[in-house]
């Protein structure tokens, strides 16, 4: 019995953090799929080999480990929705691998739940920016190209990266990131701007 309260436990953990955060911040139905289905086939794998093997610790420790080394190589993945996929497989873990329902398991549920809520919180750094800019001038000079990209993007730059300089097309091409003037981020809109995206500046 204690065990089934523990899979109560992470059933409701992971539609919160599906349903309760991530949804309504990110509209995107297909990972919510994913993070359900990693939390609890982990959950269904951890319990069936523990309970077949008698092992806990060193199962959870090879299962993070073989886990950790997938790369979700896709361009449509986030760092933050990365974030969702691993605490999608912590919670299924904590779950699986505790035979009682303590105070400990819960605490580091909501641990990772909080960490979540609180690191992804759109209110969390909501003026800090990052974009990819194409200029159509090449600009070789670090500090005349902060100063122009300043200009353009009316913000404060914070650090840029040159991904392409082509002085045959007259264009280069900076990873930048920004942080805009108090107040603008509001006018900006509410969606959600931290992924990178291409912005053709010119003059």
């Amino acid at each position: 019995m204690p065990q089934y309260a523990l899979i109560g436990l992470d059933i409701v953990a992971i539609t919160l953090l599906s349903f309760g955060i991530y949804h309504p911040r990110h509209r995107r139905r297909d990972l919510v799929a994913a993070f359900l289905t990693v939390n609890i086939g982990v959950l269904a794998v951890t319990e069936m080999l523990a309970s077949a093997a008698g092992i806990g610790l060193g199962l959870g420790l090879g299962l993070m480990g073989v886990l950790s080394i997938i790369r979700l190589r896709s361009y449509e993945i986030s760092q933050h929705e990365v974030a969702y996929f691993f605490g999608s497989l912590a919670l299924g873990l904590i779950a699986g691998l505790n035979d009682t329902v303590d105070v400990l398991p819960l605490v580091l549920m909501v641990l990772v739940i909080l960490a979540i809520y609180i690191g992804d919180h759109p209110k969390l750094f909501r003026r800090d920016r990052e974009q990819v800019v194409v200029l159509d001038r090449a600009i070789s000079d670090e500090r005349e190209l902060v100063a122009e990209l300043e200009r353009m993007l009316v913000a404060k730059v914070h650090s840029v990266q040159v991904r392409q300089l082509d002085l045959v097309n007259d264009t280069t091409a900076v990873e930048v990131r920004y942080q805009l003037p108090r107040g603008s981020a509001t006018r900006a809109g509410a969606a959600d701007t931290r992924d990178p995206a291409v912005v053709p500046v010119t003059h």
